[in-house]
């Protein structure tokens, strides 16, 4: 049975697991495994080293080169350039595991099982980390059974929720945030089995941050940018991105926080749907701003007041989001700061 684990999964999974025990991560390219990892472990102080197995085509890459000790006579092997020689841990990501050379593989073993490389130890306190990819898509290496046992394997399938709180925090152009939460299809890679080009490029979240790069200051996007997006994330994700661009009128969860009272006239005309994609905008502005000016919870409290009263479907769905947890921070938020919006969704929770 695949255990599948998710992004908040995945934090939990390591803060619980010793750092004895090596973990392989499963999934397909461009969903976030290594950057995930790195932006955790570097937050607390933990220096960490990624290795691309796929791209080495010797041991010695991995190993270090051999070299005569003078004193001894005997042939020992100089540290490659990653390994750590202060003594501090680290955390050695190995990346594409299962597109490694067999004899890559085979010093790999002795790694995962011993903690140590040509007789070397890594550092007390070290970890291994390891992904690969999974699916018929790829030119994979088959891994020995014994390697496989070494590791605590886990599916890695970040949520769209996931990617759209990250995408939040690290700045994403918000045209790609409104499209991918109205989009979700579109966030990942989609293979193509029409005997297309393999060349067809398809979207994934490495891609959509490459876009957002370019358009970030780009307040019109034309024919050449839709172009440059095009090669990015491929045709049929470009096209409609322009559309969402060209028909997005859903204000955003700033302008609403701002002032209730200045956008309610708007929010009257708003279906089910277009209260549900400011919903889900609203909790992830309370899930990663830094700090919420008192005014905003003012405006909070009325939005929350204004569902309940008179669009209860989309009110519904606003508690289903606090019930769900995936916005931890909004919530706590709420019960702690705007204690009168905890208390009018856990009475319309209570009626329905």
């Amino acid at each position: 049975m695949v255990i599948t684990i998710s992004t908040q999964d995945l934090l939990q999974v390591v803060a619980h697991t010793p750092a004895t025990q090596n973990i392989m991560l499963a999934g397909k390219h461009g969903i976030g495994k290594s950057k995930i990892l790195t932006d955790y472990f570097e937050q607390q102080g933990q220096r960490v080293v990624t290795l691309f197995l796929g791209q080495m085509s010797d041991p010695g890459d991995l190993i270090g080169l051999p070299r005569k000790n003078e004193q001894s006579g005997k042939t020992e092997f100089m540290p490659p350039y990653w390994f750590p020689t202060d003594g501090k841990p680290i955390v050695l990501f190995l990346d594409e595991l299962n597109r490694a050379r067999p004899e890559i593989l085979q010093t790999i073993m002795d790694l995962a099982l011993n903690r140590r490389l040509a007789g070397r130890p890594l550092p007390e306190g070290s970890r291994i980390i390891s992904a690969v990819n999974d699916g018929d898509e790829y030119q994979l290496t088959d891994l020995d059974p014994a390697l496989i046992s070494r590791f605590n394997i886990y599916t890695f399938v970040p949520t769209t929720a996931d990617w759209l709180i990250w995408a939040e925090k690290h700045g994403i152009d918000p045209r790609i945030i409104k499209f991918i939460q109205s989009n979700e299809s579109m966030l990942d890679s989609t293979i193509n089995n029409d005997g297309s080009s393999s060349l067809e490029k398809s979207p994934d979240r490495r891609a959509w941050e490459r876009v957002s790069h370019i358009i970030k200051d780009v307040k019109n996007i034309d024919t050449i940018f839709s172009k440059i997006i095009a090669g990015i994330v491929g045709s049929k994700a470009t096209a409609a991105f322009m559309a969402s661009i060209a028909n997005d009128d859903i204000i955003s969860a700033k302008e609403l926080l701002a002032s209730f009272d200045a956008v309610q006239e708007i929010l009257n005309r708003y279906e089910v749907h277009q209260l549900s994609i400011l919903n889900e905008r609203v909790y992830r502005h309370l899930e990663t701003a830094k700090s919420v000016k008192p005014k905003e919870g003012v405006s909070l409290k009325k939005y929350i007041e204004w569902l309940s009263n008179s669009r209860r479907e989309a009110m519904a769905h606003f508690c289903s989001l606090y019930e769900k947890n995936n916005y931890s921070k909004a919530n706590v938020f709420m019960m702690i700061n705007t204690p009168e919006c905890f208390k009018i969704i856990t009475s319309f929770l209570k009626s329905i």
